[in-house]
């Protein structure tokens, strides 16, 4: 892993809009306008952090960059570990800007629990980002769940007439998938412990694996289950209309244009190069 960072970039982009909805905690929920500006403000701020990417991301190495690395749980070998390459900061640029348009688009649309709908969308604004510099496979979980929270609320109080159904068959689906996919990172957890003897959640001490196929194959399903939930893939997509229907517009912005690419960014960052056997026997049914 080269390229550690001197500032913390990624921090300062993740954080940024969780800074927002700190900030707005503290703001008396009757000052919309005031509540309007400073998620706004902190939307463009996020975006604005996050254009060095673009500028300064050496895309002539596959390392990993701006790579933070701090102890978080040294009990279990958890890690505070953030990095990008291209893939990922790609999408990260897709998460600020398109949170910057959801939040500017609600200018009008929003005029009922303006303070806790704007926190809500400014956290889930920290999870995606959170979710795509994660090289830690704790820490990207944590992220993962925390998407979840502020969208079954924005669907929930914020959507249409269906809007309850709607968020508890998004939240229901996607729990689910998430509580098999743990499973399945707890695999090869235990699995690296076996065969190094060293406890880590470090992704990129996951893709120097050589797991046995049948174990694989387990933990493919695992993994499968939880990320196509999210692309969303037959059968599993039965959550999608009714929430893209019954999201406020932001909402439904943020589930297009980010969410629904978590599914294939997981499949790609995770089960391609952790399970590349039970990957590549996978194909036929996956694509069919």
């Amino acid at each position: 892993m080269s390229n550690t960072a001197n500032f913390p970039l990624l921090t300062l982009i993740m954080f940024t809009p969780l800074a927002g909805a700190v900030l707005l905690l503290f703001v008396n929920k009757n000052s919309t306008n005031a509540i309007r500006w400073i998620a706004n403000g902190f939307a463009g701020l996020g975006f604005l952090v996050s254009l060095p990417l673009w500028f300064w991301l050496d895309m002539a190495t596959p390392d990993w960059q701006f790579v933070e690395r701090h102890e978080w749980i040294p009990s279990i070998g958890a890690q505070y570990l953030v990095g990008v390459d291209g893939f990922s900061s790609l999408l990260i640029l897709l998460a600020t800007l398109m949170g910057l348009i959801a939040i500017l688009s609600s200018w009008t649309a929003i005029t009922t629990r303006v303070k806790e709908y704007y926190i809500f969308l400014l956290v889930l604004q920290t999870g995606m980002i959170g979710a795509f510099v994660s090289l830690d496979f704790l820490l990207f979980f944590l992220f993962w769940e925390v998407m979840l929270v502020p969208m079954y609320f924005l669907i929930g109080i914020w959507g249409s007439d269906n809007r309850l159904y709607s968020a508890i068959k998004f939240f229901l689906f996607t729990l689910v998938g998430s509580v098999v996919m743990l499973l399945g990172i707890l695999a090869v957890y235990f699995y690296h412990h076996e065969v190094t003897g060293i406890y880590s959640f470090d992704i990129t001490r996951f893709h120097q694996l050589n797991m046995p196929f049948d174990l694989q194959w387990w933990v493919f399903l695992a993994f499968f289950l939880g990320f196509a939930v999210k692309v969303p893939m037959f059968p599993f997509h039965t959550w999608l209309p009714d929430a893209h229907t019954d999201a406020p517009t932001a909402g439904s912005v943020i589930l297009a244009a980010v969410l629904l690419k978590m599914g294939t960014y997981g499949f790609i960052r995770f089960s391609l190069p952790i399970l590349p056997e039970a990957t590549r026997a996978a194909v036929p049914w996956v694509v069919t």
